[in-house]
């Protein structure tokens, strides 16, 4: 009788069978057409004040939405920089979306790899120019930026040089990114860039750090306060009034002017 050997079964991998090293931005583009949309699109091109002279003045988008750009972003998330990089220089909304959030997963994976972390964040602040809309900025900013700089304070000396800035998402930027440091119970940074941005011309800024005094006063109303009691009178009153809207209603009409007690 012949005698049979048994071999063991070829463990199967786990890895998608397409690898890292042969993805590319073409695949991740391809995968977001699937989800493009002309009415959603048309959409978005208002949305984000794409016209003539408006802060998003030529911005392209082909409708998908943000969770089916993330659902592409994980089957993505090993791409190469090379090929992300080919996505943040496209003039289409969400690939450039999609390749700063490939950014932010990678970034993200490698908490306990402080080499790799700075090589996102430096490549990050080298395609700082593809962030250049507001959800781009908030959706990436505080994850990347914000936490390299929590754990890198040397690096906080930009924020200042992003806030005097004439470009409106260098502004953005510099509120969006001590979101970071709020998150963990430090105001400073973030009070010091609500000073310098206190007067900007801009609607999308007195958004943002309205919106950065409500986060403080989520973690300490007291915090608020105080840098209310100095500028409320004189602060745009878009500003003030996200910064206020989760107070009661007695503090909120005081700093609204409605009444002149506490």
């Amino acid at each position: 009788m012949a005698q049979f050997t048994k071999t063991k079964p070829k463990r199967r991998s786990m890895k998608s069978p397409t690898t890292s090293s042969r993805m590319t931005s073409k695949d991740v583009v391809a995968s977001l057409n699937k989800y493009a949309n002309p009415e959603k699109a048309k959409h978005a091109l208002r949305f984000f004040k794409t016209g003539k002279g408006e802060y998003g003045e030529g911005d392209k988008f082909i409708g998908a939405t943000m969770p089916e750009i993330r659902t592409v972003v994980k089957e993505f998330r090993e791409l190469e920089l090379t090929q992300v990089q080919e996505l943040l220089d496209s003039p289409i909304h969400e690939h450039r979306m999609a390749g700063l959030l490939i950014i932010v997963d990678q970034y993200q994976r490698a908490k306990k790899d402080n080499a790799a972390q700075t090589k996102l964040y430096e490549f990050y602040l080298k395609n700082l120019h593809a962030a250049n809309n507001w959800d781009l900025v908030d959706v990436t900013v505080p994850r990347v930026i914000g936490n390299y700089m929590q754990n890198n304070p040397s690096e906080k000396k930009r924020l200042q040089t992003w806030a005097n800035s004439k470009d409106l998402w260098e502004r953005r930027v510099s509120v969006l990114a001590t979101f970071a440091f709020i998150d963990q119970g430090l105001f400073d940074d973030s009070l010091t860039i609500a000073g310098i941005l206190l007067h900007d011309k801009e609607d999308l800024i007195h958004k943002a750090v309205g919106w950065m005094l409500r986060e403080i006063g989520k973690k300490d109303q007291k915090v608020e306060e105080r840098f209310l009691q100095k500028h409320y009178k004189t602060m745009p009153r878009t500003m003030l009034r996200y910064a206020i809207e989760r107070f009661d209603k007695r503090r909120y009409d005081y700093y609204m002017g409605r009444t002149n007690t506490l």
